[in-house]
């Protein structure tokens, strides 16, 4: 049998499992090595999973009138701000997966006090100024590296790997102090959807850790119609995708999980992710928090695209100007 058909027979069998649906077939054997079957964060300690759109370049750090329409971020700005309400205490450690790190293996970061890296270009003097001097996580680095290792997903580490922006536009945000350790975790080469899933299945016990697992990317990603300002085209393609993307979430587990791994037959799914790589973080906390419910508590345009953020594990709403 074809190699993709039984990665997502065997996430989409997890995910029956998980809610007890019995058309799918079950497997108990999988459920006790990826962790699913649990409770979510109803009633529980157990750490959130969210899937957020990261804006533009370095937008929080610049003058509106340099980077984006007068009030373009204005709901953005608050609902990343409020971001830290989200997990029910203090985080032991953010595990953020970034659209702007790709490895031929999923690669953990192991810093003790990670660096800043200012993966972009052409942006004021003020741009490459920003800090936000979170400490490290090396040792739950580790676990998550091993939590991989026995799923028998190949990994690696980088102890020189700092900062990016997708991580620290948004932390900068939730946690100015920089008072939470962080370490990212690098997609995988390939972009496949089911192995991101499977990445965040094997990654799920963290959550019972005090571990808030993030996943930074844009559900609309299209840098060509940016760059021509096709304002038309950013709006009508984003818009459909975005509506796509909503309903789909609404879905129960198996068929929510179902549909983003055929995310490509979605309605302007390649007008709107030419390349995947925005999209694939939300598989990744999607697969972490498999069988709990999900919200979209974020809805905006930006730069004339739709955007949405997904919230798994949690009702707990993180802006009250969701449009």
């Amino acid at each position: 049998m074809d190699r993709k058909i039984l990665e997502r027979r065997r996430i989409l069998q997890a995910a029956a499992l998980a809610m007890g649906n019995a058309v799918l077939g079950t497997n108990p054997a999988l459920a006790a090595k990826s962790g699913v079957g649990g409770k979510n964060n109803k009633g529980t300690m157990r750490m959130p999973t969210v899937f957020l759109p990261h804006g533009g370049g370095p937008w929080p750090f610049l003058k509106e009138n340099v980077f984006g329409a007068p009030n373009m971020w204005q709901q953005m700005d608050a609902y990343m701000r409020r971001l830290n309400m989200i997990p029910p205490r203090l985080p032991r450690a953010v595990l953020l997966v970034s659209a702007h790190w790709e490895a031929k293996n999923p690669t953990l970061m192991t810093a003790n006090h990670p660096p800043m890296l200012y993966d972009y270009y052409g942006f004021p003097e003020e741009a490459y100024q920003v800090e936000w001097p979170a400490p490290g996580a090396p040792e739950l680095a580790a676990e998550a590296r091993e939590l991989l290792e026995q799923a028998g997903i190949a990994s690696a580490i980088d102890a020189k790997r700092g900062f990016d922006h997708g991580t620290y536009v948004p932390l900068a945000l939730a946690y100015p102090d920089a008072d939470v350790p962080t370490f990212q975790l690098s997609l995988k080469e390939g972009l496949e959807p089911e192995t991101h899933i499977r990445m965040g299945l094997a990654l799920a016990p963290l959550r019972d850790k005090g571990v808030f697992l993030i996943g930074s990317g844009m559900s609309y990603h299209n840098l060509r119609a940016w760059m021509r300002r096709d304002r038309t085209e950013i709006a009508e393609a984003s818009k459909e995708f975005d509506e796509w993307l909503v309903d789909t979430i609404s879905l129960d587990p198996a068929a929510r999980a179902a549909r983003l791994i055929e995310w490509e037959q979605a309605p302007a799914a390649r007008r709107s992710h030419p390349r995947e790589e925005h999209l694939l973080p939300l598989m990744v906390v999607l697969g972490a928090a498999l069988e709990d419910d999900a919200i979209v508590p974020y809805r905006d345009v930006v730069m004339n695209a739709h955007v949405s953020a997904v919230h798994l594990g949690t009702t707990q709403l993180a802006a009250d100007s969701a449009s």
